[in-house]
């Protein structure tokens, strides 16, 4: 099976709940193709020359796909844009901006490429078994795209407040999707870690460099290096996608644990995210279904506050096994970055799942399958696609 062969095989459409009337936010209606969300940002950015920190949008849009979005500006312009891979469209104003609350969910329409029978009627069976039902709520791998080779969590680190090392990992440890001139640049850090003016003398211009240069001028004055300050000066939006992930990934492990212990080991499938090992359940019932998307489990933080209980107990084993403390997960330094609070459904129905078969045309001798259906804000369509196909590699960008 085969995904995102182009980026029309991958369709991302935002339902929002915003109201469009007067007030100081201008919103607009954002089309992108093969771009991530941040990325389209910073050219609207660019070619506008308005401050990052006006814009606001409900969340991060899959990279490999076509999606649309609403993004605010505050005081933005009236007026539209047009560039290679994205659209901006002015739609009026509106009194607050645009967040994750404003969401409703998203609608979803993906072909599975290069399939075989056989492999049509697994994913058909799983049609059948899902619809009208759901799947157990996972963060899905692009949640994780922070995490290197070292398999090592960058908040974990940062946490414990060993920031030479949560900087290591932003700044050097390889990654499977770095681009060759990246791939050199930690390969320098990673060669002359420690020594810094060498590093700023080999790196190239970039905000990698411009870090390192805080190391620098230090040993230049014969100062110890502050590496507490340099992991400061890594950019606000990538420390927020640090604690994400771990955030995440420690949240996904709470829910494998909650499903082992209410489900019997026969009616879980076992497969593999990067957060760690994970399972799907077996011909969920109705009354199952309820039960799971009624669960809340805790995003943990040491914000969260849990009552003594069955819940508390498996998150604590979860973080014992980390070898983390709750009271460990919040952030000392910089105070611009914190980890959420609240919870989440052990479980997302899905709304509409609508399947058809056809001859790819892509692919001769094989079949696609061609599926829509709606998923609530934060969940990720690539877990469905999972469900269906048995894949458990990486499939996409973004929830």
């Amino acid at each position: 099976m085969k995904l995102k062969c182009q980026p029309e095989d991958f369709l991302v459409e935002e339902l929002p709940q915003l109201t469009i009337g007067s007030g100081p936010h201008a919103v607009y209606q954002l089309k992108k193709r093969s771009l991530g969300t941040p990325e389209a940002i910073a050219s609207i950015v660019e070619r506008w020359q308005v401050p990052r920190k006006r814009f606001s949008y409900g969340g991060l849009k899959d990279k490999h796909a076509v999606t649309t979005q609403l993004v605010t500006i505050y005081n933005g312009p009236r007026k539209n844009l047009s560039q290679r891979s994205l659209e901006v469209t002015y739609l009026g104003q509106t009194a607050e901006a645009m967040t994750a609350t404003h969401i409703a969910g998203n609608r979803f329409t993906i072909v599975m490429r290069d399939m075989t029978g056989i492999e049509i009627g697994v994913a058909q069976q799983a049609v059948d078994d899902l619809r009208g039902r759901g799947i157990p709520n996972y963060f899905d791998d692009q949640r994780f795209g922070s995490l290197g080779f070292s398999g090592e969590w960058i908040a974990r680190a940062w946490c414990q407040g060993n920031y030479e090392r949560a900087l290591w990992l932003a700044l050097a440890d390889p990654h499977p999707d770095d681009r060759s001139s990246d791939k050199q640049q930690k390969q320098i850090l990673r060669d002359h870690w420690g020594r810094w003016r060498e590093c700023k003398e080999l790196l190239e211009r970039s905000h990698r460099r411009s870090i390192v240069t805080n190391l620098a001028d230090k040993e230049a004055a014969n100062k110890p290096p502050d590496f507490r300050s340099a992991f400061g000066c890594l950019n606000c939006d990538l420390r927020g996608l640090y604690l994400s992930a771990y955030q995440s990934a420690l949240w996904n492990r709470l829910l494998t644990a909650y499903l082992q212990q209410q489900f019997p080991t026969e009616r879980l499938h076992d497969f593999k995210l990067a957060s760690g090992p994970s399972v799907f359940i077996r011909g969920l019932t109705e009354s199952e279904t309820s039960q799971l998307a009624d669960q809340q489990l805790p995003l943990p933080s040491a914000r969260q506050k849990l009552d003594a209980g069955p819940i508390a107990d498996l998150l604590n084993a979860v973080l014992a096994a980390e070898g983390i403390e709750q009271r460990e997960l919040r952030v000392k330094y910089p105070r611009d970055s914190f980890f959420s609070k609240g919870q989440r459904a052990a479980l997302i129905r899905i709304d509409d799942l609508q399947a058809e078969v056809a001859n790819d045309e892509l692919y001769p001798k094989r079949q696609k399958l061609c599926l829509s259906f709606e998923l609530p804000r934060g969940s990720y369509a690539t877990m469905v696609v999972k469900r269906l196909s048995g894949v458990t590699g990486s499939l996409g960008d973004d929830e």
